[in-house]
């Protein structure tokens, strides 16, 4: 398809000169006297790759024909045509706009090389701007189409989950809703915390299989319906290792597993397995250190029955600053006793 250009020019023979010009070198051409008739042309729909425009003439110049096409029709290429009188105002055309000038008198071959040059500057233009608006869709595409794989990751993780659960479930109905709870208690806590909304799965995962170990403990230790002996407690206590030696070979649990391997980690240094102390004992766990004791002591186990949650919470403070980080505690002292139990009752509904 041939390129069509406008020619303005107010001297009718010197315009259709041009014109005769230019389709001779196969170029679509049209003619129009002065600025106001080239609008016109263009508002009832006349396509134009390039403009040739003569900078001085009645019923809109050049400058005024070069503002109006900037924000309506900024892909059309402007060139203007000027005597050496008037290179001051051609070099202002160019510097809001217009590609090219051409002083006059010029001949046919100054012509079609002004012209030849700006429409290929067009042509670069927009093959430009459509590449980027390709490159713009085809980020946007993968980047959907990694966020359906990112949640389709998060679906086989949760399924992951469950199955874990439906594990915990088979060795010991009341370890798997143990675990819900522990996850929804810590993450009221963290919340109160204020911590970082992005931290808040790791922490649920992390305190959802915090007890996965117990999967790897006789059932004659893990269901006694008495107090442990020494022995029995060191078997155990083993728990926290042989669930971390399970977590970790899964890669998506990478951040949950030192609150698996730390959540019977004591504040003053004196817990298990790896006896760390304050800080260094992983945030998550010392989270999950209070969710759990919460829950224990809220909870029929086979050596005693459940208390209420005012012993649960006398008993954290009492341990606060040995068994458990006071901040942690602090932030546990500030929710409202009554959430728990609705906690309580809201997952073993979902259970």
């Amino acid at each position: 398809m041939a390129e069509r250009i406008l020619v303005v020019e107010d001297e009718e023979a010197v315009r259709e000169t041009i014109v005769s010009v230019l389709r001779s070198a196969n170029y679509e051409c049209h003619g129009a006297g002065n600025g106001l008739e080239a609008l016109a042309l263009l508002d009832s729909g006349k396509q134009f790759e390039m403009i040739l425009c003569k900078l001085r003439m009645p019923n809109l110049e050049g400058i005024g024909l070069l503002e109006r096409l900037r924000d309506k029709y900024s892909d059309i290429q402007l060139v203007v045509t000027t005597s050496v009188e008037d290179i001051s105002i051609a070099l202002a055309a160019i510097r809001n706009g217009a590609y090219d000038y051409l002083l006059k008198p010029f001949d046919r071959e100054q012509l079609l090389d002004t012209v030849s040059r700006a429409l290929e500057n067009r042509r670069l233009k927009v093959e430009n701007r459509t590449y980027r608006t390709n490159l713009e869709s085809l980020v946007k595409a993968r980047t959907e189409q990694l966020q359906a794989t990112v949640r389709e990751l998060e679906r086989s993780y949760d399924m992951t989950l469950e199955g874990f659960g439906d594990a915990l479930a088979l060795r010991d109905t009341e370890t798997e809703g143990h675990s819900r709870r522990v996850g929804a208690f810590a993450i009221v806590i963290a919340k109160g915390m204020g911590l970082p909304l992005e931290q808040i799965p790791t922490l649920a995962r992390g305190a959802f299989l915090h007890d996965i170990g117990k999967l790897a403990i006789p059932d004659a230790i893990l269901r006694k319906p008495g107090m442990l002996i020494p022995e029995e407690m060191a078997i155990m206590k083993e728990h926290c290792f042989k669930g971390y030696q399970i977590v970790k070979k899964i890669p998506f649990l990478v951040d949950a597993w030192d609150i698996v391997h730390s959540h019977h980690e004591r504040y003053d240094g004196t817990g298990y397995p790896r006896g760390l102390k304050g800080e260094q004992i992983p945030l998550g766990a010392r989270i999950v250190a209070v969710a759990n004791t919460l829950d224990s002591i809220t909870s029929d186990l086979p050596y005693r029955r459940k208390q209420s949650y005012r012993a649960a919470r006398e008993e954290i403070i009492r341990w606060n600053g040995r068994q458990f980080d006071p901040e942690i505690v602090r932030a546990f002292l500030e929710i409202p006793e009554d959430i728990w139990g609705r906690l309580r009752r809201d997952v073993s509904s979902e259970a």
